[in-house]
């Protein structure tokens, strides 16, 4: 264990787990951490952020549900969409999208979602000038550009297939026939295909605490719960170094409303509904998961099976 690590332990202190739709939206009220948060996980300064939440209501026990009243608790979940530009000037549009538990038709969800961003026009912003220590933005947007898109996902399970905590999925252009990388950028390609960036927060572990990248992630990591059964609260176990602004800002944030009654009871109620939700339904989203795995299959030999017909064909 090196001496930094050493020194970065303290005594632990409580913080809301980020990774709940009610606390997650708090931080991303803050422009100066969506700012930290963004440049961190993209690996580029962001000099200009625009966010918008898009929230999507649901309540138990509401006379108009008559599809679910069992589940006594409101929840909302929220999508991120943030209009940045760069260091170098260049406009992209990124979508943050925080999942407590990954179902199967969270993914379709995810697609049309997607979907949806591409086929819209953006607003973007004109002038980079937001006040550093302020929520409010007084930058000038204007409307009519279609930009290329970015996508975060922060997944609170993990993915079996895919080890570590966070992954980019990048892109190369690459000449296919001589196999050179093409430095070169087309408006056209930038704006039909993207970059990604997974987060597992289950996956992530206190072994290292150097970069600004992992002491982002440990404030994510899911681990150290303050009551059995509940994950609405943790212990934080670090000390933010005294050049740590931004992380020193997010644990003070996140300390505040895990230590409020008010904010601490939308977290409890959040967290209550997902396992109200997983204990009522999951039976059957592993049964659906499951069927549309054997689906895939049964589609995959399928398509082997036409694939080599097609194979004799040609050949006689």
């Amino acid at each position: 264990m090196s001496n930094e690590k050493k020194q970065s332990r303290i005594k632990p202190f409580i913080i809301a787990n980020p990774i709940y739709d009610t606390v997650f939206k708090r931080l991303m009220e803050n422009l100066r951490i969506v700012k930290f948060f963004l440049s961190t996980i993209l690996g580029q300064p962001v000099t200009a952020v625009d966010v918008l939440p898009q929230e999507f209501s649901h309540k138990g026990n509401d006379e108009t549900d008559s599809e679910d009243n069992s589940v006594p608790y409101s929840m909302y979940r929220v999508d991120f969409m943030a209009t940045i530009q760069t260091n170098e000037g260049e406009y992209r549009k990124v979508l943050i999208e925080v999942q407590k538990s990954l179902g199967a038709a969270d993914v379709t969800r995810f697609r049309k979602y997607l979907g949806e961003q591409y086929s819209k026009k953006d607003i973007v912003i004109v002038d980079k000038s937001p006040k550093k220590n302020s929520g409010n933005n007084s930058d000038k947007k204007t409307e009519g550009q279609t930009l290329p898109i970015t996508t975060i996902y922060i997944l609170g399970n993990k993915l079996a297939e895919i080890k570590c905590s966070c992954l980019k999925v990048g892109r190369t252009y690459t000449d296919m026939l001589t196999n050179e990388t093409v430095n070169e950028k087309s408006d056209f390609v930038e704006k039909l295909t993207h970059d990604s960036y997974i987060i597992q927060a289950g996956r992530i572990t206190d072994n290292r605490y150097v970069t600004s990248l992992e002491k982002l992630l440990s404030i994510f990591e899911q681990s150290y719960f303050v009551s059995d059964g509940s994950e609405a609260l943790k212990e934080y176990r670090y000390q933010p170094l005294p050049d740590d602004e931004e992380i020193k800002l997010i644990t003070e944030t996140l300390h505040e409303m895990g230590v409020d009654p008010e904010e601490r009871k939308l977290i409890e109620n959040e967290a209550e509904y997902i396992r109200t939700i997983d204990d009522t339904y999951g039976y059957k989203i592993k049964e659906l998961t499951e069927a549309l795995e054997e689906k895939d299959k049964e589609n995959a030999e399928l398509k082997e099976k036409l694939a080599e017909l097609e194979r004799l064909l040609r050949n006689k």
